[in-house]
């Protein structure tokens, strides 16, 4: 047990984490425990950590197989959950796959069996259906949200590949969501609840903006310049309004990125990188951004379009006011418009005058290199620090994929970083730099 902790310590080290928190540590130990666990926790709450850890504490070294499936709503979320595997440094090899991205990439991946597989239920059954991989070594399944995948329609996927997993000794379900119904078909049986819904913040200000027409764009943008230059997700129920919000946001000159479904996920994944990194400090989504993203907690966000059911509107919320964070959440509203039964205390306010947003200072920088290059975040800062004589405070956030990176940098000097990194080598690459 004491080298299990030693373990997990250093990989907590390599996330800059000193410790645990409550749900954490408390899943961590049922986990260890039982079979079968289900973790209901908010959004943000850190339960990816929380099962990552014992998951692969319990892992074989000497295994080729693969061992552990995760299976998650979206694609984000995989992509999210990978990254975070990389990040621990483990030592074991993880894959993820998803719809949308090309079957030959991950048919190449796959024949280097990972120890962990994560996906989305779609092209899970696809591979499955392929017999990319053996079934009969995988003795750990996650489904990770797995209230959202059924809400998404993946049941059918989902009971499939449930069906022809021999092998399973433990289960892992977790969820943002306390009403919820686990189907037969997951085998749960007799299981553990490591529940922390209840502990919910109570530090979510919830406030209504009046707009004087039914067209709120102008409110919106009134409330964007009344929170000032903090980051903050804008949410609306159709992805034709947010084109309309996103053209009115660019005329009104705040930058901002979009999120919905339709976009190809090449550009979903951009844009969040780019908030993440500060060139943007707007996202306008629907409620695929309300969870399942990997995005730092908000002080606000907006209701442009009022959420059809309760539980949108509380998804939406958890993204402000996480654990003991304060945060606000903004309902726009016509006067002729009436709320929801499920949105109430919302206190009806008057915004601040004559304050306007600051355009962001960062812009996002592409290198053409990345992972499979042998490439590291520390070669890359080498580079801009010596040959683009950057200091540690104009050196923003680097975020490394598989095969390229990007970095943010002050947008007064990002032609100049791009005129001299251009064609630098890093490694034994000869990399693009470009502002993206």
């Amino acid at each position: 047990m004491a080298n299990t902790i030693k373990h997990q310590q250093d990989m907590l080290d390599k996330l800059n984490i000193k410790e645990l928190n409550p749900m954490q540590v408390k899943a961590l130990d049922a986990i260890e425990s039982h079979d079968n666990v289900v973790i209901l926790s908010p959004t943000g709450t850190g339960k990816t950590l929380a099962f990552l850890l014992p998951l692969i504490d319990k892992l074989d070294p000497t295994s080729t197989e693969v061992q552990a499936l995760i299976l998650v709503p979206s694609r984000e979320l995989a992509i999210q959950i990978e990254q975070v595997v990389r990040e621990l440094g483990s030592g074991y090899k993880v894959n993820a796959v998803y719809g949308g991205r090309s079957m030959s990439k991950d048919k190449i991946e796959l024949k280097h069996t990972p120890a962990i597989l994560i996906g989305t239920p779609g092209r899970i059954a696809d591979h499955f259906s392929r017999e990319r991989f053996s079934r009969d070594y995988i003795k750990t399944l996650i489904l990770d949200e797995f209230d959202k995948s059924l809400e998404v329609g993946f049941e059918y996927e989902m009971r499939g590949i449930i069906h022809e997993l021999p092998s399973v000794e433990k289960r892992i379900l977790t969820s943002a969501t306390q009403e919820l119904e686990i189907p037969e078909f997951v085998k749960l049986g007799k299981h553990t609840v490591v529940n922390f819904l209840k502990k919910r913040s109570s530090n979510l200000t919830l406030q209504t903006v009046m707009s004087p027409t039914k067209n709120k764009m102008q409110t919106l943008v009134d409330v964007l310049n009344h929170v000032g230059n903090t980051p903050g997700i804008v949410f609306c129920n159709l992805k034709d309004t947010i084109s309309d919000v996103s053209r009115f946001l660019d005329e009104k000159g705040i930058k901002h990125g979009c999120f919905y479904g339709g976009m190809e996920q090449k550009d979903r994944e951009r844009s969040l990188i780019k908030f993440r990194n500060g060139t943007h400090q707007i996202i306008v989504a629907t409620d695929l951004a309300a969870r399942g993203i990997d995005i730092p907690a908000l002080k606000f966000i907006v209701h442009y379009q009022l959420p059809l059911k309760s539980d949108e509107f509380i998804h939406r919320n958890g993204r402000t006011a996480r654990v003991d964070e304060s945060g606000t959440a903004y309902v726009l509203k016509h006067k002729e418009e009436r709320l929801p039964d499920f949105i109430h205390n919302s206190k009806v306010i008057k915004l601040s005058e004559n304050s306007t947003r600051k355009a962001p200072k960062w812009v996002t920088l592409f290198i053409s290199g990345g992972r499979k290059d042998k490439i590291s975040k520390g070669d890359i800062a080498g580079l801009f620090f010596k040959q683009g004589d950057l200091t540690k405070e104009q050196l923003g956030v680097i975020e490394l994929k598989q095969d390229c990176a990007f970095v943010a940098v002050p947008k007064k000097i990002a032609n100049e970083l791009v005129r001299n990194l251009n064609n630098s080598r890093l490694k034994k690459k000869k990399v693009r730099v470009s502002i993206m």
